[in-house]
């Protein structure tokens, strides 16, 4: 299958690829590696995937030297003129879109980057798709969705008119354009609504990284709602695990869906929604603890007050995954953390017998 990968410099997209590859597919990844964190680590997860820095040029494909099957663009998903070429060129059987503004607080900051990558950049995958034939679409939605819904675990079915952050409002508008595109079109879309995920080559803007660097560091670690926070920690692998299910099983349609008692996770359309997490959330500060053990070294803690635009806890109800997928997130966070532990101390020059 020649599957497009969007995001491919990212955490998720990076491993995607990596494992898509080894199975024998054909990828074509594409980011527009961006300044929102260190771009030296998205370097480095392309130079896994054998994709040289130095060669880069914008728009260009350029093949891998260790995947015959791999080529990057550095490409801007709002770049409507260049995303049709890459559809028209590259004819696509399956597309996964992980290219988007990440990260909740920084939404509150640059909320007009959300838009162009976000609403912008996914109404040109979905036009992509529409005008080349490209029939199966994944693509990353967000925990962030369920807003101030407080009923748990967060079920697909549940109401989501109320989200918190700008972040989360446009990953639930995407879950809308999809759904329109489904019905009118007939692509088949799925959406993955993430929950927390974790593990090497993972974001510096997130717990894990945040934590480990200041606790090596000796920094205080800031630790949100005073620690009463829980959170469905999903590892990595168990994520691409179910993302490369929905991938090889696109959405079809619900020939028991009902308009009169509609099913909000399926339609009369060919569309999906599905959670992917843990199924078991933990409390923040047992992932601190986790944390603490796999370096050896306690963290200094500064408790701080609830930040706006975040949610107390997440809690994945994966049925859906688990029914129609055979599904089955199984990393514990201990071996998780090790792992992660393991890569940070690698990558960043850390001795690893340092504390």
């Amino acid at each position: 299958m020649k599957i497009l990968v969007t995001g491919s410099a990212g955490f998720i997209g990076f491993h995607l690829v990596k494992k898509l590859l080894e199975r024998g597919d054909e990828v074509v990844g594409i980011d527009n590696i961006n300044d929102y964190y260190d771009v030296n680590l998205k370097y480095g997860r392309l130079n896994e995937l054998g994709i040289d820095k130095e060669a880069i040029v914008d728009n260009l494909p350029i093949s891998s030297s260790k995947y015959d099957a791999h080529r990057f663009v550095k490409v801007d998903l709002s770049d409507k003129e260049e995303m049709d070429r890459l559809f028209k060129r590259e004819c696509f059987d399956a597309v996964m879109n992980l290219a988007a503004q990440a990260g909740v607080r920084y939404s509150l900051e640059n909320p007009h980057a959300y838009v162009e990558s976000n609403i912008v950049g996914f109404l040109n995958i979905l036009e992509g798709c529409r005008n080349h034939g490209v029939k199966n679409l994944a693509y990353a939605s967000s925990s962030s969705v369920y807003g101030l819904n407080q009923s748990q675990p967060f079920k697909t079915t549940d109401k989501t008119e109320h989200q918190v952050s700008l972040y989360a409002a446009t990953k639930k508008s995407n879950e809308m354009m999809a759904h329109t595109y489904a019905h009118l079109y007939g692509i088949q879309t799925t959406g993955l609504r993430f929950f927390t995920v974790y593990g090497p080559w993972g974001r510096p803007d997130m717990a894990p990284m945040l934590f480990t660097d200041a606790i090596l560091n000796d920094r205080a670690i800031k630790v949100f709602n005073n620690g009463k926070m829980s959170r469905d920690f999903t590892y990595i692998d168990d994520i691409v695990d179910g993302i490369i299910k929905v991938i090889d099983k696109p959405a079809q349609v619900n020939e028991a869906w009902d308009a009169k008692n509609p099913e909000i996770s399926s339609s009369s359309a060919p569309y999906r929604l599905y959670n992917i997490g843990n199924n078991a959330p933990l409390p923040l500060m047992t992932f601190i603890e986790t944390i603490e053990e796999a370096l050896a070294k306690k963290a200094q803690k500064n408790f701080m007050p609830m930040q706006d635009g975040d949610v107390v806890s997440t809690y994945a109800d994966v049925s859906g995954l688990i029914n129609e997928f055979a599904y089955k997130p199984d990393t514990k966070l201990k071996d998780g953390i090790e792992k992660f532990v393991l890569w940070y101390k690698e990558f960043y020059g850390v001795n690893k017998d340092a504390v």
